[in-house]
């Protein structure tokens, strides 16, 4: 297995299978096979939200190794159907959208109020559901990015979900609105049992500078893990940092020069170490976002992002386009191989 990786990793895989931290693995809570009584078990969720959080733990390829493989598919959404579905329209039909997860062994399947509800009945039992309660919808004009609730806590419990996914955007000038409605709703998601995911975005155009995006960079994403945590998400979702010095750069909020020199590097995996450590030290699992689909280089790109994931002490990737977006087998192929670079023992934690 890890000759396959080392072959995927390329030129590359001497710098990232060899990389130490600048912050220890040792000070880190990491993803384990008992992570749920471990770290859930001493804190305030009930035990239906353990319960629920065990059977995402549980499923799949990765289950009870502590790691995480999700298919997220809201894009029909976030990026309209056409866009998405286009390049392989039997995602048109949500049913195919759980079968991918199922064929390809994920722990979860992330997807809309319409989707997941269209086939509830006939899959909620038979792989966890999360249903996504908001969404950035594209059909107003001009453009404008707002995360609107599309669902309530009460339909996601009804239909079967084990947990409810939402996005904020940090940094945006809904921002503040944002924070509220989810706040609010996971603490309606933990009473009825369910967990929580945040897809804990930075979006603002300021944050782009000098050609530089710093949306990506390590202290930004590291605050909004920090907030999401903030607000009891049990796992959070954010894209692998690019950069860093973003608060320097943009000379906005606030930092210390030792998040640069001490708790980070120009190397991807301490960037990435670094969103960790806002996560609160990982008792909130980070799970990394697998990009967009960009064809030939999928499958190394997203085995690459794995490596970087896990071995900064993240709990997994949360990868659609990717996979969904080329015929069955090969998107099969492709989350199978990001999982297993969570089974392979030669991929260790930096």
């Amino acid at each position: 297995m890890i000759a396959k990786i080392k072959e995927l990793l390329g030129k590359e895989a001497a710098f990232l299978l060899d990389h130490e931290c600048k912050v220890s693995k040792d000070r880190l809570h990491l993803p384990g096979p008992d992570f749920v009584d471990r770290i859930f078990g001493i804190s305030d969720r009930s035990p239906q939200v353990l319960r629920n959080l065990q059977a995402l733990f549980g499923h799949g390829r990765l289950a009870n190794t502590g790691y995480m493989s999700i298919l997220p598919v809201d894009q029909g959404i976030e990026h309209t159907a056409g866009a998405s579905f286009a390049p392989n329209p039997i995602y048109f039909d949500p049913e195919n959208i759980v079968k991918l997860a199922l064929e390809a062994g994920c722990n979860a399947v992330a997807s809309t109020l319409g989707a997941l509800g269209g086939v509830s009945r006939k899959y909620a039992h038979k792989i966890p559901f999360i249903l996504k309660i908001n969404h950035n919808e594209l059909l107003t004009y001009p453009t404008k990015y707002d995360q609107i609730l599309f669902a309530t806590i009460e339909q996601a419990f009804d239909l079967g979900a084990a947990a409810v996914g939402a996005t904020v955007y940090f940094g945006s000038p809904e921002s503040n609105k944002e924070i509220v409605e989810i706040s609010r709703a996971f603490r309606r998601a933990h009473e009825l049992g369910l967990a929580t995911i945040l897809w804990a975005y930075t979006r603002n155009n300021y944050f782009t500078k000098d050609g530089v995006d710093y949306n990506l960079a390590a202290d930004l994403t590291g605050q909004a893990n920090h907030l999401a945590a903030t607000i009891e998400a049990d796992i959070v979702k954010q894209k692998q940092p690019v950069t860093n010095r973003a608060f320097t750069e943009l000379k906005f909020s606030k930092t210390d020069p030792r998040v640069y020199s001490e708790l980070s590097s120009d190397h991807p995996i301490d960037l990435t170490r670094y969103q960790v450590v806002n996560c609160y030290l990982g008792r909130a699992g980070l799970i990394n976002s697998g990009g967009d689909s960009k064809g030939a280089s999928d499958l190394a790109e997203a085995v690459k992002t794995a490596v970087i994931n896990k071995r900064a002490g993240g709990m997994g990737l949360i990868s659609g386009r990717k996979a969904f977006q080329r015929p069955l087998a090969d998107g099969v192929a492709l989350l199978n191989a990001i999982q297993d670079v969570y089974l392979c023992k030669d991929v260790t934690v930096a």
